[in-house]
């Protein structure tokens, strides 16, 4: 098996790994938005704090949706260069939110894990979205 063919189921478990997870936290996100709050905090802190918890991993979702479309298009399938990207930041990712979902991180924290491992792979999907379809490159 090449090393790009081998890729890619590595990249799809990563990411539904990574998708499994963020499902996880938004089911269960009510000690992770104590976590954020300080130990006297009234109930519209918590409404703040979980609102920007829910729209957080709600985006994230999103992201989610654009990176599958992508992928499954096969627009960025085959290309080693996403697909090792892909792979490396969606398992930094799984590691980093299980540690604050069960440790209970502050919230702050997650923006910086969506900003690396969402993001960041997100937007390089996007590009070879356009380079594939929109310039007409081949996809590898």
């Amino acid at each position: 098996m090449s090393p790009v063919s081998s890729l890619v189921p590595a990249r799809f478990l990563t990411i539904t790994a990574h998708l499994v997870i963020v499902i996880t936290i938004f089911w269960s996100r009510e000690n992770n938005v104590k976590a954020c709050l300080p130990l006297d905090f009234t109930q519209e802190q918590y409404n703040e704090e979980d609102k920007k918890l829910v729209v957080a991993l709600a985006v994230t979702l999103g992201l989610f949706a654009i990176e599958f479309a992508g992928f499954f298009s096969g627009a960025s399938m085959f290309n080693s260069s996403q697909g090792l990207l892909s792979t490396g930041v969606h398992a930094c990712a799984s590691v980093a939110l299980l540690f604050f979902l069960f440790e209970q991180w502050q919230c702050d924290i997650y923006w910086w894990i969506f900003a690396l491992c969402s993001v960041l792979p997100t937007v390089m999907e996007i590009l070879l979205f356009i380079a594939v379809f929109g310039l007409k490159k081949k996809p590898l």
